[in-house]
């Protein structure tokens, strides 16, 4: 028998207790794989090097309105190419279908996103239709959207002046993402800023945010640092950052996700600590005449150690690159299920997280078993002592 037949020999001595074992390593490592790709996504930094966009907001949070007189200020700033600005709407589909609903002007969105590919037809009637609206691909095929209905949608946020929350808008396009990646990001529904700012009973001049395009070769960080010193000491204070920043930002409004991603993977670790770290101690508790035997024969002291070791490496091992394949699996379906609405991608760097907890994990669980056995002395241990 070889070393490696030996030791998968011994760890399925009690198989039903081994598979119980693999089986909490796996789910352990499921959630760590998902869980590591969302933690990734909300803690990945902000760049100002390569941004194409900033937004600016309120100091404070987004969601208080800035007014859109400072629109010409914004596209006077050097290094500013055009600017576009969004109205958060807070919009519900039939009973209580959340959508992702912004007001904005036509023009100006088609300006700073080229990225929104569509006709120039239906950006034409976008433009000019009082009560038109656009969908992106995703969710217009999610709920059936056709060019040509009239779509009502609630606002939980927003009446129209005569109290009603039930507003109704001509869908005249549907937009599409200029490549793959921005194709799966089309799950946003746009209306006209003019008609919203018009008919609705509390907002009017304001906006939650403004997004400005940089011209080639801008420094973004000094655009950033221009604008905030702008409109600093004033009534509308502004937090302006990249893209990218903001939208992680958006999320996070529901809490630190970061954190409490954190804190659910020590808790299933440290569980999964006791439970494969309680499994190695009693495997090597039930052979130690078994271990006596082997120094006897000739097997040395680190031997043995590395016997127990790569044991409990196997264990971890198998478990922990069964679970990640898992949830790689896993992510591929629920991006694949939302339509691209929700890119969980469990990643060369989650995969390298993972191996990383695996060492450590094999080492946390092991080490204290292999140095007993590594201690072991022989008539001690087949005197039963």
């Amino acid at each position: 028998m070889t070393k490696t037949g030996f030791v998968f020999a011994n760890l399925f001595r009690k198989k039903t207790r081994t598979i119980l074992t693999l089986l909490s390593v796996i789910m352990a490592f499921l959630l760590f794989g998902l869980l590591q790709s969302v933690n990734h996504i909300f803690d990945a930094g902000a760049d100002f090097i390569g941004a194409t966009r900033l937004v600016t907001q309120a100091r404070v949070s987004f969601t208080q309105p800035i007014p859109l007189s400072m629109l010409p200020k914004l596209e006077a700033v050097p290094g500013v190419a055009r600017v576009a600005h969004m109205q958060w709407f807070g919009g519900v589909w039939q009973e209580n279908t959340p959508l992702f609903v912004f007001a904005v002007d036509p023009v100006r969105q088609h300006d700073v996103y080229p990225e929104w590919v569509m006709p120039d037809a239906q950006w034409k009637a976008f433009a000019n239709t009082r009560t038109a609206m656009i969908a992106g691909r995703n969710v217009a095929n999610q709920y059936g959207w056709k060019i040509g209905q009239k779509i009502p949608i609630r606002s939980n946020i927003y009446p129209q002046k005569d109290g009603s929350k039930a507003w109704a808008f001509d869908l005249v396009g549907i937009y599409d993402g200029s490549d793959e990646n921005w194709q799966k990001q089309t799950n946003t529904v746009f209306i006209s800023h003019d008609y919203f700012d018009e008919a609705n009973q509390f907002s009017s001049g304001r906006t939650n945010f403004f997004m400005l395009k940089l011209a080639p070769g801008a420094d973004g960080a000094k655009i950033s640092s221009t604008v905030d010193k702008m409109f600093e000491n004033s009534p509308d204070e502004t937090k302006t950052q990249t893209e990218k920043d903001f939208n992680v930002g958006f999320i996070k409004q529901i809490g630190d996700i970061g954190m409490i991603v954190r804190w659910i993977l020590f808790a299933v670790f440290f569980t999964l600590l006791l439970v494969v770290g309680n499994t190695m101690a009693q495997s090597v508790r039930e052979r130690i005449p078994e271990l006596a035997v082997l120094k006897t024969l000739g097997f040395s002291d680190g031997t043995v150690l590395g016997f127990v070791l790569a044991e409990a490496t196997a264990l971890v091992l198998v478990g922990g690159v069964v679970g990640m394949s898992i949830a790689t699996l896993f992510g591929a379906m629920i991006e694949k299920g939302t339509g691209g609405q929700f890119a969980l991608s469990v990643n060369g760097w989650v995969w390298m997280t993972g191996l990383v907890a695996i060492a450590l994990m094999s080492l946390a669980v092991g080490l204290l078993p292999a140095l007993r056995a590594r201690r072991l002395k022989i008539v001690d241990a087949l005197a039963g002592r």
